[in-house]
């Protein structure tokens, strides 16, 4: 509990205190005046702050809320005492004690579920140690610039993205991943900032700025998720724009209209017993189960997912997600490690070493998975400034000036778009064709390795109710073909290019039914249109790029494709939630309003289907947290 929290608690036991004191004090004499004293003073304590937000409410010409129906009803159930002489008190000091009973179990929460948020929230560095003319300063991290030597003691948070240039260490990555076991990094190794070096120092060279590295992302996702509301939410905050008027107006004409009737009928018009029954029917319309519960549900199941190292952006996409039955998937870097190894050189008029060198300086610009294992293959040194004209066609390959001559590299379309006959490869794999100077030089088989999770996660989509999955990829339709029988996915389509993949979701969309979605996972920045265009867009948050993980609405922290399911889950789980608190709260409610207005309920009634009703909402609410 926190120190607000912990205050309320004494007020309440204070409260509830000098409730039984006044209670069980008999109604004579002196006595009865000390248990008037202690009525009041238990109401004053305990209420003080609900009468002085609906005072600010009326001042502000927005009266219609919690606080000014929990006000009125009480401040009249006191009234009404005084006018019978009754001496009884408790009925309105309990509707507010238990009203706040309810906001604390309501605050401590939501409390509950934003530390599972805001954890996150810890990632942020404080500072940076950079290394300067021998010495190492602390430096505020956005004051770092990009290829700075920072240097990273052992319990200090990386604060920066960048490659490791000396030492070797175990990072601790679960502020970020979820991941508990400690990964290591060593000289070569990408890291990223939020997480905490555990054992040696790492020097480590930055490869971004503090604005653009993965902490700042992360922060700013966070930061900006509750702005996103979903329709359940949306429509209960409009629900309750109409709802606390309508019932005031209700409740009034309840305490007047039937005593005007007696009136006009000659009878007793029993103003005390239709006052009462219009108080009792505004403490019982409080909307707080609804107001408090379906917001907290939401955040819960936000929490909740982050704890488990995914990011959802809002609780709008939360709700759509819920809705998925349709996964496409990229294959590269989401459903593959993009991690490919060069098995083969095949049909070559050079030797293979040198037809790798000038595959590799023609592609030393790109940072995409097949560049990089085509530059870590080449077992000599690469000078970039033999390398100019870089142009890069998305989709099919790269073109560039090594040593004067016209590399080209890249796939059968490429060679096709410049008119150069290549051979075809019996060979399984990503093939890279190579013409220099427009002749046809061979090509190289290059192979990716399929992510240990990802015929797991395929398997766990399909239990967890989704109908389809399918595969989008860029590459060769052999490739495609294997790894999709591989992992288990229902439908490939191959050798797309950012247009291609878009209009295919597009197609996919079309065959979903009215209350079907539609989500795509991938990695890349040429997946950005795509992650765009589909109801929810998942990116790989950790080797993902920035554009990606900026058009997505979901975002993996460890790029685990296992994630998805828990994420669709705890989705449902989340939605089920607030269905249930809906139907409940409304049923009991309006059961509760009848009963109130025939007569039938109590100001006991009344706390139970306001406080009753809003506590057991947010105990339910309180589950979306857990996501085993």
């Amino acid at each position: 509990m926190n120190k607000k929290q912990k205050r309320m608690l004494n007020r309440i036991i204070v409260s509830a205190i000098m409730l039984v004191a006044a209670s069980i004090i008999p109604r004579s004499g002196a006595l009865y005046i000390a248990a008037v004293v202690l009525y009041a003073a238990s109401y004053i304590t305990i209420g003080y702050d609900i009468l002085k937000k609906a005072g600010k409410g009326i001042v502000n010409r927005r009266p219609f809320d919690e606080n000014f129906l929990m006000a009125v009803a009480t401040v009249g159930a006191i009234a009404l005492a005084i006018y019978e002489k009754s001496g009884d008190f408790g009925e309105a000091v309990a509707v507010m004690l238990f009203y706040q009973i309810g906001e604390l179990f309501q605050s401590y929460a939501v409390g509950k579920s934003r530390r599972n948020i805001t954890a996150l929230m810890d990632i942020r560095p404080d500072y940076a140690n950079i290394e300067a003319d021998g010495e190492i300063k602390s430096v505020d991290p956005d004051e770092v610039e990009t290829g700075s030597i920072i240097i990273v003691r052992p319990g200090e948070k990386i604060p920066i993205d960048g490659i490791v240039e000396e030492g070797k260490s175990s990072i601790n990555t679960a502020a970020l991943t979820g991941e508990s076991l400690p990964r290591d990094a060593k000289p070569g190794d990408e890291v990223i900032s939020g997480c905490i070096n555990m054992t040696s120092v790492l020097r480590i060279k930055t490869t971004k700025e503090f604005g653009e590295s993965t902490v700042s992302k992360i922060l700013e996702l966070v930061e900006n998720s509750s702005s996103h509301k979903s329709k359940s939410e949306n429509f209960i905050s409009k629900f309750a724009r109409v709802y606390t008027p309508s019932v005031c107006i209700g409740a009034a004409a309840l305490a007047i209209f039937p005593p005007l009737v007696r009136i006009i009928a000659s009878a007793e018009p029993m103003w005390h017993i239709w006052i009462y029954r219009a108080l009792t029917f505004l403490v019982i319309s409080c909307p707080c189960a609804l107001v408090i519960s379906i917001p907290l549900s939401f955040f819960a199941g936000l929490g909740g997912a982050s704890k488990e190292g995914v990011l959802i952006k809002g609780s709008n996409y939360l709700e759509t997600l819920s809705q998925v039955k349709t996964i496409a998937f990229d294959k590269t870097g989401t459903l593959t490690k993009g991690v490919f190894e060069v098995n083969a050189v095949h049909h070559n008029k050079l030797v293979n070493e040198k037809l790798l060198e000038y595959a590799a300086l023609a592609e030393s610009a790109s940072s995409h998975p097949i560049a990089k294992s085509l530059m870590q293959a080449c077992k000599v040194p690469l000078d970039t400034k033999r390398v100019s004209d870089i142009r890069e066609i998305s989709g099919n390959g790269v073109i560039a000036k090594v040593d004067g001559m016209s590399v080209a590299a890249g796939n059968g379309k490429l060679m096709k778009s410049l008119g150069v006959p290549y051979l075809e490869c019996h060979c399984v794999g990503t093939i890279v064709h190579i013409a220099i100077d427009g002749e046809y030089a061979g090509h190289i088989v290059i192979s990716d390795v399929e992510k240990p999770g990802a015929k797991e996660a395929i398997s766990a989509l399909k239990k967890s109710g989704v109908s389809k999955i399918v595969m989008l990829t860029g590459d060769a339709k052999k490739t495609a073909e294997k790894v999709a029988e591989d992992l288990g996915v229902d439908e490939v389509y191959s050798e797309l290019l950012p247009a291609d993949k878009v209009r295919q979701v597009e197609e996919l969309l079309s065959r979903n039914g009215k209350n079907e979605k539609l989500a795509f996972a991938g990695d890349g920045i040429n997946d950005a249109p795509v992650l765009s265009r589909a109801d929810v867009g998942i990116a790989m948050g950790a080797i993902g790029s920035d554009a990606a993980i900026e058009a997505a609405d979901v975002v993996l922290m460890d790029d685990d494709p296992r994630k998805i399911s828990k994420a669709i889950k705890i989705s449902r789980k989340c939605i089920a939630i607030v269905y249930q608190n809906i139907g409940f709260a409304l049923g009991v409610k309006f059961a509760c309003l009848l009963l109130s207005a025939l007569g039938l309920a109590n100001m006991w009634a009344a706390i139970f289907a306001d406080v009753g009703v809003m506590v057991i909402a947010i105990l339910n609410a309180i589950r979306a947290l857990k996501t085993k």
